[in-house]
């Protein structure tokens, strides 16, 4: 049920669209768009996936628009608070947000948020994504995953894995993965993702669902062994490992991904101006690069396809956080 404030919020936005939207479009047909930089927001701290995944993009989108983008750091609240302020802000292409999978298909599922994902944003078109990395301490007799789950199998609860959280991706996906091949773990979350690897290093724990960003230095090191990854492609930074689904379990999937969203009611010509600059983006060699180094592959497509995929994950991680009762914090 919508909040009346939400309500509200729609009906004055309903009764403004029209004549805002065809002054913007007007004024993009006269070339007075971009005329000043573009914000765009991001729902967490420098120096994280996020901030990597928006860095090779920001300078060959500007070269496209013709106007420099401004990163504007919101984080907190798994980065719910970046994507309220989009759908609070004007819809006259000066605000944009690089936003992941997080706040937008697993979070509604298990929380009361101010927005709704489906209808208080613009999609804009997919950017990057990739799965989580699977990976046991050393110690651990087992190289694949089916190795793997014939151990858990034969001890139900004994093997914990961490992750960097409650309801983040690599507890989703341990989840998924449980209920695919009927196996029974412990969850340990860690308040992030390098104090898990931390702790698996160490041999606190002996199973890590973790980001590529994370894991991969340590797997080249040996400190980690992979047993494989949750997307449905292999990873371009590891490709000799093998995903879940290549290893018995079709149909297995769980990525994180990042997408370009915008304010609702955002006119269509200034959707397809800066679709086309993030796809010119995403098609250079560089730039394909530097993502894959950050455990990432290029996602280039329609403002369509980034709607799809939210609309098919909200269904799919709903039905995981229903049936394992999960409770965010």
């Amino acid at each position: 049920m919508h909040t009346p404030d939400r309500n509200r919020r729609r009906v004055l936005a309903a009764a403004l669209a029209t004549p805002f939207a065809a002054a913007l479009n007007q004024s993009f047909a006269q070339g007075k768009w971009p005329e000043k930089p573009i914000r765009m927001i991001l729902g967490y701290p420098s120096g994280g996936s996020a901030d990597g995944s928006l860095r090779p993009l920001q300078p060959k989108m500007e070269a496209v628009l013709g106007q420099p983008m401004i990163v504007d750091y919101r984080p907190g609240a798994g980065a719910t608070i970046g994507v309220d302020l989009t759908a609070k802000a004007a819809p006259d292409g000066y605000t944009l947000h690089l936003v992941d999978s997080g706040p937008l298909t697993i979070l509604p599922n298990g929380k009361k948020l101010p927005y709704d994902p489906q209808k208080d944003l613009t999609y804009i078109g997919n950017a990057c994504g990739g799965g989580t990395l699977i990976v046991v301490h050393p110690s651990v007799p087992a190289s694949n995953i089916a190795e793997f789950v014939k151990l858990a199998k034969a001890k139900p609860g004994f093997y914990s894995y961490g992750t960097s959280g409650v309801g983040g991706a690599g507890h989703l996906a341990a989840e998924l993965l449980q209920a695919t091949a009927g196996i029974e773990l412990v969850h340990v979350p860690y308040k992030g993702g390098n104090q898990a690897a931390v702790e698996l290093i160490g041999g606190q724990i002996p199973l890590l669902f973790s980001s590529m960003g994370t894991a991969v230095p340590h797997v080249g090191t040996g400190k980690m062994k992979p047993l494989g990854v949750t997307s449905d492609k292999r990873a371009g930074v590891l490709p000799n490992i093998p995903t879940v689904a290549e290893q018995g379990y079709p149909g297995y999937e769980a990525s994180v991904w990042f997408g370009m969203v915008g304010p609702p009611g955002l006119p269509g010509p200034i959707v397809a101006a800066v679709n086309k600059a993030l796809n010119t983006a995403l098609a250079n060699p560089e730039v394909q690069e530097q993502i894959k180094r950050i455990g990432y592959d290029t996602m280039p497509g329609t403002p369509q396809d980034l709607q799809a995929r939210v609309a098919a994950d909200l269904v799919k991680w709903g039905k995981v956080i229903r049936e394992k009762k999960i409770v965010f914090e």
